[in-house]
């Protein structure tokens, strides 16, 4: 299943790619809106948090002048543990994402941050949406530099 918001998160993934970032994009909508898009920008701005739910969280909170954004999260992979926080402290409500990442995994690997009972927020998660799209895209990616 692909919607019209993982197909702009994977255009911003692409974008990413051609700038010679790993290809992760990612949309956050609100009311049927998009709020912020971005690919990752981390060799660029030299910046490990430069990663792309981090970047739309930071451009939606500016816009609407709180830190607490909610809406919809379309990203390409499963956030790691520090964008994971991240969703968590901004109350996003739903996230989408691609590929599943069990190697840097956040949500459905690794620490499962949403599981914590410290955890104050827990968006509901569905994981797998344009899969292969994403996967491959990463795949591609890092076969290129191999």
């Amino acid at each position: 299943m692909t919607s019209k918001w993982m197909s702009l998160a994977l255009e911003k993934a692409k974008e990413a790619g051609a700038r010679g970032e790993v290809p992760i994009g990612a949309v956050l909508v609100q009311d049927g809106k998009v709020m912020a898009a971005a690919g990752n920008r981390i060799e660029e701005l030299s910046d490990p948090t430069a990663h792309a739910e981090i970047l739309v969280i930071r451009e939606a909170a500016r816009s609407l002048g709180t830190p607490r954004v909610g809406g919809e999260l379309y990203v390409t992979l499963e956030p790691c543990p520090m964008c994971a926080a991240a969703l968590s402290f901004a109350r996003i409500e739903r996230i989408f994402f691609g590929a599943f990442d069990p190697k840097g995994g956040g949500i459905d690997h690794g620490p499962r941050i949403f599981d914590h009972p410290t955890c104050h927020h827990r968006p509901q998660v569905f994981g797998g949406m344009s899969e292969q799209a994403c996967a491959e895209l990463l795949t591609g990616f890092f076969k290129e530099r191999r």
